[in-house]
């Protein structure tokens, strides 16, 4: 098992982060993947995740903002489920000195 970090609307209409478990080795189904790139500084506000996904950074650092204020920054190797996809959502960030490259992969 490993331990990633996943993004999920609460009963409040609200973005939370929680610490959950994922199993090593065993199949995900999937709908593809899709590299993405951020320009260093970019900002998308306030928005849900389009879909159930899992996101990996490969360079650069993210950030994610949720409405109580919380963040959490994302480099590379590092993975988050977004799983909020009703709701106010979050604001995505690409912080540090470089843009930031990252995959994310659609999942049921």
């Amino acid at each position: 098992m490993v331990k990633i970090t996943r993004l999920y609307t609460g009963k409040d209409g609200e973005s939370h982060f929680e610490e959950i478990e994922v199993e090593i080795e065993k199949m995900v189904p999937a709908h593809g993947v899709i590299f993405r790139h951020a320009p260093q500084g970019q900002v998308q506000d306030w928005h849900p995740a389009p879909r159930r996904q899992y996101v990996i950074t490969l360079s650069g650092q993210g950030e994610i903002e949720i409405s109580d204020g919380t963040k959490r920054r994302f480099g590379p190797g590092d993975i988050m489920l977004a799983d909020d996809t009703t709701g106010r959502g979050h604001i995505t960030r690409a912080t540090g000195n470089q843009p930031r490259l990252y995959v994310t992969i659609p999942v049921k």
